[in-house]
């Protein structure tokens, strides 16, 4: 590929610029709004009002800042509504997905209320038998300006968690929105400054394509959060590598779901479809493959295929998926089929015909080799590759060869726990689909070309904030480990001893 040739994403282009951002109504295809893209300029302007106010917002503590989070929350239930139709128009989701999306960073904000202190707060550790005269604490600060550049598919609940936790841990937030939604990341802001009138620049938001992100980690961040394609993150993370600035990435997936020889079919079924086709399959956690033992495939083939038939796709009240709202991804999704029937897959449900311009309807492949795109790569539609397998350690070691480590899922009466253990990726539901990202308190985030670092419970709140590791010396000691002039045999004598206590742990523990 040569330099002047154009990186095309499920993110966009990488490195786009422009004047404006233009978006469209999913439902008509017909311009939306338009908001001016912020350059360098823009950048460098939003991280320094953030520094700038980053000091007093720490300074107001884990209840200062809690009152103004609940004073937030309560101006976000209120406008609601206007955030669920701005997802509706820019994303093309169904209006009641949009509202899922509002309930969820409701409860986010929830859970960052009750538990940041918790988590984050001053905690005390053991002492040291070495220095018994010290005692020591460990304390979370927060790293100062945190950029958040986040994803089209879940617009408002996957960037909007992470800033929640950035700012519940005492940073200032700096939001970068698709180019695709901008729309609900000025209503996040909007909500945000409305709510906190006297720290409006604690939370910010900057429109623009790529360029605009990349302007954004040039001007200084502390820490950035990122979500979306595997290419575009290798970008990122390079960025940031520069300057040594943290990173938090959460890219793609190509999660599998285990169905073994007890499942029970009717609910793996009914978990499975939803799991494959929400959300238009535009999910990093979409349940994109299923590998099905034989001894149940074909009865499991025939349930999936009648539940898919029955999803209804379109933009009118009665839709439960939307369209592709990104162009170019329309393409791929076509190739990930084609490829798949010229392997000698074929459709139950669905097929090449099930791919037009803006919509794709359901398309459940069965047969599909192990090697096929749709096994392999992201696809990011509303389609379920199913693989037949042997047994569930078949299953395991597909799922464990993967690139891609984020979710997955397990279906199984007696072995679900035990089958998931042996899952190399971040999350698994058992006996269900996706209820790991819909639960605030369980860590979200994979392994491998999934990315690093985690959103979400205690590990997302620490994800923002740094450990400062304190000790504090209480009185005399015996002697000095800290200093010169130790006497005579006192370190041969505290080891000869710490020896006879070991030896006698041995002995009281064989006897």
């Amino acid at each position: 590929m040569s330099n002047n040739t154009p990186t095309i994403t499920r993110d966009g282009v990488i490195g786009q610029d422009g004047s404006e951002v233009i978006t469209v109504d999913q439902a008509t295809g017909a311009e939306f709004a338009r908001y001016p893209v912020a350059g360098k300029e823009e950048a460098a302007a939003a991280v320094a009002a953030a520094r700038s106010v980053a000091s007093a917002w720490w300074d107001l503590g884990f209840e200062g800042r809690a009152e103004r989070l609940r004073a937030w929350r309560r101006e976000m239930a209120v406008s609601g509504e206007e955030g669920a139709a701005l997802i509706h128009a820019e994303n093309g989701k169904p209006l009641d997905e949009a509202r899922v999306e509002v309930l969820g960073i409701l409860e986010h904000v929830q859970y960052a209320i009750e538990n940041a202190e918790r988590v984050l707060g001053r905690r005390e550790v053991p002492s040291s038998r070495t220095v018994p005269n010290q005692r020591a604490w460990v304390e979370y600060q927060p790293y100062g300006v945190v950029g958040v550049i986040g994803p089209w598919n879940f617009p408002l609940l996957t960037p909007g968690a992470i800033l929640i936790e950035a700012i519940a841990a005492g940073n200032a937030a700096i939001l970068k929105p698709s180019q695709i939604t901008p729309g609900i990341g000025e209503w996040l802001v909007r909500s945000w400054q409305r709510a906190v009138a006297d720290l409006p620049s604690v939370l910010q938001n900057l429109n623009g394509f790529g360029a605009t992100g990349g302007a954004l980690i040039e001007a200084g961040l502390n820490k950035l959060a990122f979500t979306g394609s595997v290419t575009t993150g290798k970008t990122v993370a390079a960025q940031c590598a520069q300057t040594l600035t943290p990173v938090l990435l959460e890219l793609g997936g190509k999660d599998g779901v285990v169905v073994a020889e007890d499942a029970d079919l009717d609910e793996a079924a009914r978990h499975v479809v939803w799991g494959a086709m929400q959300n238009t399959g535009h999910g990093c956690i979409s349940l994109e493959v299923a590998y099905v033992v034989e001894s149940v495939h074909d009865e499991f083939v025939e349930k999936v295929s009648e539940l898919a038939k029955q999803v209804r796709v379109g933009s009118g009240e009665d839709a439960e998926i939307g369209p592709v709202p990104l162009p170019t991804q329309i393409p791929i999704i076509r190739e990930h089929i084609r490829d798949a029937l010229e392997r000698g897959a074929t459709a139950t449900v669905g097929g090449l015909d099930a791919v037009g311009d803006r919509y794709v309807t359901p398309t459940v492949l069965v047969g599909v080799t192990p090697d096929a795109l749709a096994v392999t790569e992201e696809t990011f539609g509303p389609t379920l590759a199913v693989v037949k397998v042997a047994d569930t350690g078949e299953a395991i070691a597909h799922i464990n060869a993967s690139r891609y480590g984020l979710g997955s899922a397990v279906f199984s009466r007696d072995s679900g726990e035990a089958i998931a253990r042996q899952l190399r990726v971040g999350m698994t539901s058992v006996n269900d689909a996706l209820v790991f990202s819909i639960n605030p308190a369980v860590p979200f985030g994979g392994r491998g070309d999934s990315g690093y670092g985690r959103k979400q419970g205690e590990e997302g709140l620490r994800e923002f904030a740094y450990p400062h590791s304190f000790t504090a010396k209480t009185g005399p000691a015996q002697f000095s480990a800290s200093t010169f002039g130790r006497p005579a045999g006192a370190m041969a004598g505290a080891l000869a001893g710490v020896r006879d206590r070991i030896l006698a742990e041995g002995d009281k523990n064989s006897a």
